[in-house]
């Protein structure tokens, strides 16, 4: 069974949300592209997270980014050693004109009609596994829930990491081992690793972050008014209920036009996959309306500048009757929105009088109008770049 995790285990782990450790990870494949110059070996890196919180999907992403080759072993689902470290295989010396190869039993027969001469000598060695034959160029090893395989696997997963290499064969050049675990913290069944292991590689904790979440969910066209929910409720992301589930929770319902005529259907489905409490808080924001918030697609592209204002009215209020928590919902909304649509769309003139607009109405508290452009620019200078040519907006990004 698993065991706590030690104090002394703790400490060396850092917490990074998904934004952060694909800059820790690039940073270190870049770091590792300078010492294997100078022939040093690489250093890998271990990615700790709660299950379905994201770690596999952020290592794919970054492989796609950085355009390398991706390879994704799961080491609790492979029965066979030989799968991860390849199968052994019989070699013998052989010699032709003082030069002396060794040879795989296979091509005996060939290389003995070349003329070759055996020395007497035979060793055990491994040929390369399936998963690395024919990759010449750079690429990430994922090691899935590595501390979820028995020990066989950790043992040849040490010697890969020690010298990128098992036995007979070696990883190309700039190849990067990435392992991912689940805490060693009495809620999962993994195997303890001890320090002497935990030594040979960097070691970083994969947290929730409500903001990089629903720019995720943003792009991968999650349901607006789920993203609303989770946005207003984020503490209800936990261990037993993580994001994974509830995201296909979220894609469960997303067909049904009205919530509001559909919640014994709702309830069903919520309580069969993120349980009691989060389905009782989902039919309560139904029931509060809170599900009609205008969509941040509306508040950028609906023609009518008039139409945006009076529907922000109405959910956000004003004075003693401001709901700073939906005006934070529907700012973080107009930022990741807005930069889903730069991805997709060029950004003219309109946009940007939309936002200029925005800001000038007094909707949004001063500090959430610093957000949303601020937060718009950084992250996508180049598409938004127009945005320092409009007084307005300007005035928000220089101060």
């Amino acid at each position: 069974m698993a065991k706590k995790a030690t104090k002394s285990t703790a400490s060396r782990q850092v917490d990074l949300n998904v934004k952060e450790a694909k800059e820790f990870l690039k940073h270190i494949i870049d770091n590792n592209r300078y010492l294997q110059k100078t022939n040093k070996p690489p250093v890998a890196v271990e990615v700790v997270g709660d299950s379905g919180i994201g770690k596999t999907s952020t290592i794919v992403q970054l492989a796609k980014e950085l355009d390398l080759n991706f390879v994704k072993l799961n080491l609790a689902q492979i029965e066979e050693l030989g799968d991860l470290v390849g199968f052994p295989i019989r070699q013998f010396e052989v010699t032709k004109d003082e030069s002396k190869v060794w040879i795989d039993e296979h091509a005996v027969d060939e290389y003995t009609r070349l003329g070759f001469k055996f020395t007497g000598k035979n060793r055990m060695s491994y040929c390369p596994p399936e998963w690395i034959s024919g990759k010449s160029t750079g690429g990430i090893l994922l090691l899935d829930d590595w501390n979820r395989a028995d020990i066989r696997f950790i043992q040849a997963v040490m010697e890969l990491i020690d010298r990128q290499q098992y036995i007979s064969w070696e990883l190309p050049k700039d190849w990067h081992i990435i392992l991912t675990s689940n805490p060693d913290n009495g809620d999962y069944l993994v195997n303890s690793i001890d320090n002497a292991q935990k030594t040979r590689f960097i070691s970083v904790n994969l947290k929730f972050d409500i903001n990089c979440w629903s720019e995720w969910a943003e792009n991968a066209q999650v349901d607006s008014r789920c993203i609303n929910f989770l946005l207003k409720h984020p503490e209800l992301v936990t261990t037993n209920t993580n994001s994974r589930s509830i995201t296909t929770f979220f894609n469960s319902i997303s067909s049904l036009d009205s919530f509001e005529t559909t919640l014994p259907l709702i309830q069903m489905i919520g309580e069969g996959s993120v349980g009691g409490e989060f389905s009782t808080l989902f039919t309560m924001f139904i029931n509060n309306r809170l599900d009609k918030i205008i969509s941040p697609q509306t508040i950028l592209t609906h023609e009518s500048d008039d139409y945006v204002v009076s529907q922000l009215k109405s959910t956000i209020g004003k004075d003693d009757k401001y709901r700073a928590d939906l005006a934070s919902i529907i700012s973080q909304r107009i930022v990741n929105y807005s930069l889903f649509y730069a991805k997709h769309n060029k950004i003219e003139k309109p946009i940007i009088d939309r936002l200029a607009m925005l800001m000038n109405e007094e909707l949004f508290a001063v500090d959430l109008k610093y957000k949303i452009v601020k937060e718009i620019y950084n992250g996508d200078t180049d598409n938004f770049r127009s945005l320092m040519l409009n007084k307005t907006l300007l005035k928000f990004l220089t101060k």
